[in-house]
């Protein structure tokens, strides 16, 4: 490599995807779809749990689809498990409704419900200082929540992002680093993201992450896309940053394709033809045993500890048949993913030391919420 080309990185500087990567991502999306249920065979459906009495977990979006199988299994398996939603009225209606079909069959669910809108950075901020001035553990935060607008126009949040980038990426992101206090209380814990194979397409500009510049243009399937490869990124450097004796785990997995509320945002021929097969599309029980499987099987820290220790450039990664699996090449992009983690933290108001000083028991300011109180 010449001189001139070392220190002028910018002249390399890649824009998109190449169109072999972008092949095997596609081919990854379709190969998902068709085979995924002869890949999951193995799986009993619902998942057999071990116990979880003794583990605290957040839900984030459980009111529907893969958060409420998630929230109503671990909650029925004995653990504290608190719904982190929009609608607290709703959530409150569903817990009510559990504890109904529950009762008789053991000590009432030991669930909750609290308000968290991850459009809103505020909202996120004032969840973690409510969480985090309980002082007690977090064992594991499970960020499900997430947005497909199909077919829709670009929108952006309250807060200025693209909403896909913000809702599954950027409000993880914050929530995962702010609420890492009480995961180091409930060492050994973990963060686990719903992901998804789509971002085997995906391409992110840390320059651009709202895809506002006209270098690329904007569809649905970009912004999703996209968003959860930046979600996947970030997680990688949070990988790298938290030591071993923090026993945080940080990773992301697959549910598999799953029929959930997504297919509301579908345009009506596209809703036909979604439905007309069902047998490749994965119910919501069937969509969370990746879930629980990160969140509960007990040689997931071992599978942490040893990618650590191998100095892996990613995140593990669970498929949606509960094995462990490589994410896309792009992912692999540590340039990119120390950009991507620099300018998350810039978007999300968190200075560039936010985990460094967490982990040491320091507090950090945060440009939303009520931090600086």
């Amino acid at each position: 490599m010449s001189e001139e080309t070392a220190s002028s990185p910018s002249l390399t500087k890649k824009k998109s995807l190449g169109w072999m990567e972008w092949m095997r991502g596609w081919s990854s999306v379709f190969g998902e779809i068709l085979f995924q249920r002869i890949t999951a065979s193995h799986l009993q459906n619902p998942l057999p749990l071990p116990p979880v009495n003794d583990l605290t977990c957040i839900v984030t979006g459980s009111t529907s689809g893969i958060g409420r199988e998630t929230a109503r299994q671990l909650a029925e398996a004995g653990a504290h498990v608190v719904m982190a939603v929009r609608n607290t009225k709703a959530a409150q209606e569903l817990i009510q409704q559990w504890q109904n079909e529950w009762s008789g069959r053991g000590l009432p669910l030991n669930i909750e419900a609290m308000e968290l809108d991850l459009l809103s950075l505020d909202s996120v901020a004032r969840f973690a200082d409510a969480w985090n001035a309980r002082l007690g553990p977090l064992h594991v935060l499970i960020n499900n929540a997430g947005i497909f607008a199909m077919g829709e126009a670009q929108k952006f949040s309250e807060d200025g992002y693209e909403q896909h980038m913000q809702v599954n990426h950027l409000a993880p992101s914050l929530l995962s680093v702010l609420l890492l206090p009480s995961l180091i209380r409930g060492s050994p814990s973990r963060v686990i993201n719903v992901n998804s194979v789509m971002h085997s397409v995906g391409f992110v500009d840390p320059d651009d992450m709202n895809v506002v510049s006209g270098s690329r243009k904007y569809s649905s399937v970009v912004g999703y896309s996209s968003s959860k490869l930046a979600q996947i990124m970030f997680s990688s450097v949070l990988f790298k940053k938290l030591p071993l004796e923090t026993g945080v785990s940080v990773m992301c997995l697959s549910p598999g394709v799953v029929l959930t509320n997504v297919a509301r945002d579908l345009p009506r021929f596209l809703q036909f033809l979604y439905a007309l097969i069902p047998y490749f599309i994965f119910s919501s029980q069937e969509g969370c045993r990746s879930t629980l499987f990160s969140a509960t099987d007990p040689q997931i820290p071992e599978y942490w500890e040893t990618l650590k220790n191998d100095d892996w450039p990613v995140c593990p990664f669970i498929s949606q048949d509960c094995r462990p699996a490589n994410p896309s090449e792009e992912s692999h992009n540590t340039e990119t993913a120390q950009r991507v983690w620099e300018k998350t933290l810039e978007m999300v108001g968190l200075p560039l030391d936010a985990v460094e000083k967490l982990i040491e028991g320091e507090k950090v300011q945060c440009r939303y919420g009520a931090q600086e109180e």
